[in-house]
């Protein structure tokens, strides 16, 4: 099994701002919650926290299928496993 290193530098910085991003949308989820707000509005919070979670998520997903193909071109095999795992995980 291929195993990919961390995510570094400006890859790493985009997924940090836009989970902080996340972050807010969850706290003001809550406020509204707290507050009693509509139940339409409420939810289409919980879609765009949704949203933004996927978007993150296919981020990152992305990264470590660029970074697995650059260090090993020689096992792809090895690069289809790993990224089938990753999937899988994801699809729970």
């Amino acid at each position: 099994m291929f195993t990919a290193t961390r995510l570094e530098g400006e890859r790493q910085a985009a997924l940090i701002a836009r989970l902080k991003s996340i972050e807010g949308q969850a706290r003001g989820l809550q406020r509204m919650l707290e507050d009693g707000r509509d139940c339409q509005q409420i939810m289409d919070q919980f879609a765009a926290l949704r949203a933004a979670s996927h978007a993150v998520t296919m981020q990152a997903l992305e990264c470590f299928v660029r970074f697995s193909l650059q260090e090993s071109p020689d096992h792809p095999d090895a690069v289809v496993t790993d990224l089938l795992s990753a999937v899988t995980k994801l699809m729970r």
